[in-house]
C-alpha cells in the first residue's frame, strides 16, 4: 500500500470514528474491536507490573490521538517543581529512529528522541528519557540520577509493566468518539469508568481539555489559554540554553497579529483545536492542517508566505534558518491545572505523614 493511499485510510478511518454514534463501517469493524479487547485484557492479565524507586504519575490518554497530553505534562511538571520536588520524564519517544533507551540532551533532533520528549525537555529543563519498555527506563533513570523523586510518564496509560501511583487521564473535545475500540472507534482501552478505575490501585483523575465534560466520566476542566507569539529563533534561543534570557522581550501580546494576513499550520492529531483558539483571539488565519507528528523534511506552505503562526510541537522540528523570508511565529499554549487537582495529585505522589501520637509521661 502507497504512503497516500495509507493516510486516506487513516483519515477515512478517523472520519468514522469521530462521530457521535457507530457508522456502518464502524459496526463492520467491530468484530475486529472483540479481537483487540481480548488481546488488551489477556494482555493485562499476563503482566506483573514493577514498582520504580519513586512515586510514579501517569498522563495519557484513552484514545487515539492528542488530547492535550503534552501541555499537561509540562503544567505538572511546573507542579512538581513549585513544590520543590525533582520530576523525570519518561517517553516512548514517538516517531524517533531506533529504540534504545537513552537520555534526552540539549542538541538532540526530534528524528533521535521525538518531538514530544525534545519539546518537554526544552521547555521544562527536566531529565527526559526515551525508550519502549518504560519499567526498565525508569530503572536506568533512578539509577543515572539518584536525585530524582517523581517520575512522570508522558502517554503510557497502557503500558502495564510499569507501576504507578496516579493515572492522570486526558480527553478534549473529541470525548470518546463512536465509543468503540480500535479499530472500529478510537478508544485504546476499555471504558466506562471501571476501566479507569482498575489501573492497579492507582488513583485516577481525569482531566478535561475542553470548555465542559466531553464525556460521563466525572472530572475537571483544565485552564487553558493563548496569550503570546514569539518569532521562531527568539523561541528556539528562550527554551534553549539561555533558559529565557532576554529572548522573552520578543514575545509579543497575540492580539498584535489582528488584521494580518496569516496562515496557521498544525501538525497535531486534532489541529482544528488550534485553528479555533487562534479565531477566537480575534486572528484573521488561513488553515494548513498536517499529518501528527509532521517531520517538516521540507516547508509545507509556499515560498512567498508573508507569516506563519504555528504551535510549539511544529515549530521543535523547524529550525529558525528553515523559515527562508516567511516570518514564523510560534504561539504556546498556556495550561493550568485546577488547584484542588493539584493539591490531590501532590497528597497522593507523597501522603502527609501522619501526626506523631503524644509521649505518655
Amino acid at each position: 500500500m502507497t504512503r497516500s493511499r495509507a493516510r486516506g485510510w487513516a483519515q477515512l478511518l478517523q472520519d468514522h470514528w469521530w462521530r457521535p454514534r457507530p457508522s456502518l463501517l464502524a459496526r463492520a469493524l467491530q468484530p475486529l474491536s472483540w479481537l483487540y479487547q481480548a488481546a488488551y485484557r489477556m494482555q493485562r492479565m499476563a503482566t506483573t507490573p514493577q514498582r520504580a524507586m519513586v512515586p510514579v504519575l501517569v498522563v495519557g490518554n484513552c484514545v487515539v490521538g492528542g488530547a492535550g497530553k503534552t501541555p499537561t505534562v509540562l503544567a505538572v511538571l511546573r507542579l512538581l517543581q513549585a513544590a520543590g520536588h525533582r520530576p523525570a520524564v519518561l517517553s516512548r519517544g514517538y516517531g524517533r529512529v531506533g529504540a534504545e533507551p537513552r537520555q534526552v540532551l540539549q542538541g538532540d533532533t526530534p528524528d533521535l528522541v521525538g518531538d514530544e520528549p525534545l519539546l518537554i525537555h526544552r521547555r521544562s529543563g527536566v531529565p527526559v528519557w526515551v525508550g519502549p519498555d518504560r519499567a526498565a527506563l525508569a530503572t536506568l533513570a533512578c539509577r543515572q540520577q539518584p536525585d530524582i523523586d517523581v517520575l512522570v510518564c508522558d502517554d503510557g496509560l497502557q503500558h502495564h509493566r510499569l507501576a504507578r501511583d496516579v493515572n492522570l487521564v486526558v480527553f478534549d473535545e473529541r470525548g470518546t468518539g463512536n465509543g468503540l475500540l480500535l479499530p472500529a472507534g478510537p478508544l485504546r482501552q476499555p471504558l466506562p469508568a471501571e476501566a479507569l478505575h482498575h489501573q492497579t490501585g492507582a488513583m485516577t483523575r481525569v482531566l478535561y481539555n475542553a470548555p465542559v465534560p466531553s464525556t460521563s466520566l466525572p472530572g475537571t476542566m483544565a485552564q487553558r489559554q493563548i496569550t503570546t507569539a514569539w518569532p521562531l529563533d527568539a523561541w528556539w534561543h528562550a527554551w534553549g540554553h539561555a533558559r529565557g534570557g532576554g529572548a522573552s522581550a520578543q514575545a509579543v501580546p497575540l492580539e498584535s497579529l489582528r488584521g494580518r494576513e496569516l496562515l496557521a499550520v498544525a501538525g497535531l492529531a486534532a489541529p482544528e483545536k488550534f485553528f479555533n483558539m487562534l479565531e477566537s483571539a480575534g486572528l484573521q488565519i488561513k488553515r494548513l492542517p498536517l499529518p501528527d507528528h509532521h517531520p517538516f523534511n521540507g516547508l509545507p506552505w509556499p515560498g512567498n508566505t508573508a507569516e506563519v503562526v504555528t504551535t510549539e510541537k511544529d515549530a521543535i522540528k523547524l529550525h529558525a534558518a528553515l523559515g527562508g523570508r516567511t516570518r514564523v511565529w510560534v504561539v504556546p499554549l498556556d495550561f493550568s491545572l485546577p488547584e484542588a487537582l493539584a493539591q490531590e495529585l501532590i497528597d497522593a505522589l507523597f501522603p502527609p505523614l501522619p501526626p506523631a501520637k503524644p509521649t505518655t509521661p
